[in-house]
């Protein structure tokens, strides 16, 4: 379990990408974007097919499992677009990242799983570093004339959390799949950028390269590697520790030159910190059970 849960943090890291590849990859509208980089997302899974020295065994996909995949992967950058597009980003950006807080609490209903306090806790402390980073240390005001975009956030965060946790339901169903669900989301995307925006193509070898990463990274294998984790890892560990994305992501772009650092960015960084390791300390505690002679 605990590699599993590595391999799913893995995700959280490449997460931390999407900020500083988005800013690099020029004026490409939303969906435009997505649809290229989920193209070159699923072209990542059907290379992993085509390199896998096992062959690949037909399994029976369940309907269920293409809507929760699908709607989760579409449904998430959807929705998210479609709040920063009716409500101010700081607001909308912070109601969207309730998915963390939102797979710990769901976790307890999931069968084989128990919510400690410390989960709960560790959610709390990522949750409070996450509004620090958004807000840069500043104070929200949520106008009731941006509701409906509030609520598009909600519905995003509730859809990728959801998402997160029926996935562990069908832990049966191979990670493989998650190709297709990139796919069906480049042809949704595709058809949103069609009717919705103007076609801007990435200007000069820079932006193409920050595009080719999204799809390789933080729209590609990072998929992949969350499947595994909330299949096969502690999925109230990876609920907390997903808050560690949006301060990756700031540090990042600090070191690129893109951001400045800030005594509220250290004070989230030891909250998103310290909520983590609360979250996992059964993880970090536990010792291997001797085995009986």
């Amino acid at each position: 379990m605990a590699r599993a849960t590595l391999i799913g943090f893995s995700a959280v890291m490449m997460w931390a990408l999407l900020a500083l590849f988005t800013d690099a990859s020029g004026a490409v509208p939303p969906f435009q974007l997505s649809a290229m980089t989920f193209a070159i997302g699923a072209a990542v899974g059907f290379a992993a097919r085509g390199l896998s020295a096992t062959p690949v065994e037909r399994v029976s996909i369940p309907p269920v499992v293409w809507l929760v995949g699908i709607g989760g992967l579409f449904g998430y950058h959807f929705f998210y677009f479609t709040a920063l597009r009716n409500a101010p980003a700081v607001e909308a950006s912070l109601i969207a990242y309730l998915w963390p807080l939102l797979i710990v609490l769901g976790s307890a209903l999931m069968p084989g799983e128990r919510l400690g306090w410390h989960h709960l806790a560790g959610a709390l402390m990522g949750l409070a570093g996450t509004a620090l980073i958004v807000s840069r240390g500043g104070g929200f005001e949520f106008d009731v004339r941006y509701a409906y975009g509030y609520g598009m956030a909600g519905v995003c965060a509730l859809l990728w959390s959801s998402y997160s946790l029926l996935s562990r339901r069908f832990q049966s169903v191979p990670t493989r799949t998650v190709t297709w669900f990139c796919a069906a989301t480049a042809v949704l995307s595709l058809l949103c950028h069609l009717a919705m925006e103007e076609t801007v193509w990435p200007q000069g070898a820079g932006e193409w390269l920050a595009v080719i990463g999204l799809g390789l990274l933080p729209v590609g294998a990072a998929f992949y590697a969350w499947d595994h984790g909330v299949k096969r890892g502690n999925i109230q560990v990876l609920g907390a520790a997903s808050y560690a994305a949006p301060l990756l992501s700031t540090l990042v772009l600090i070191v690129f030159g893109f951001a400045e650092p800030t005594l509220s960015i250290l004070a989230a960084c030891l909250l998103i910190t310290a909520g983590a390791a609360l979250a996992a300390k059964n993880m970090i505690l536990s010792r291997p059970k001797a085995s009986a002679e």
